[in-house]
């Protein structure tokens, strides 16, 4: 019986990293798989201090935002609407003014490049990081939002 490694915490977070920055997504990517993917990269990106990787996560970001705004100008697969139907709509957490998914993740990339160009002061960085980790959060949990009524 062969035993595992034990991992210490650094190592294990950067194995994580590194199978986050090398795992390309499918071809086959559903609208929710990237909102996912997404935000998975976003999460890492806010703890991440080494400014190669930061770099490196904000082009997989960029990459993964590219996926989901091709994908949200395309017909949506039968298992997605089936979780889209409600019998109500329920309240968006999204501004009505946000409507528009495209915009949302257009605003979302112009942040991952301000934060990729590593040209701002620290502390801009750092807020404009968190700015970018809700946004996207956001963008995710409104293309997951039941929208679509029963008649």
């Amino acid at each position: 019986m062969a035993t595992i490694p034990a991992l210490s915490y650094a190592q294990s977070e950067e194995s994580f990293i590194q199978q986050l920055l090398n795992a390309p997504l499918p071809e086959t990517v559903d609208l929710f798989e990237a909102a996912d993917s997404c935000t998975t990269v976003v999460c890492v990106l806010v703890e991440t201090l080494d400014i190669n990787t930061r770099k490196a996560l904000c082009e997989r970001l960029l990459h993964s935002l590219n996926q989901l705004r091709d994908l949200c100008d395309k017909d949506l697969p039968p298992h997605l609407i089936e979780q889209l139907i409600a019998g109500e709509k329920i309240s968006s957490n999204v501004p009505d003014l946000w409507q528009e998914t495209a915009t949302m993740v257009d605003y979302a990339q112009a942040l991952t490049q301000a934060v990729e160009g590593g040209k701002l002061p620290a502390k801009v960085e750092k807020e404009l990081t968190g700015l970018l980790h809700d946004m996207v959060w956001l963008l995710a949990d409104f293309v997951k939002e039941p929208y679509i009524t029963t008649h």
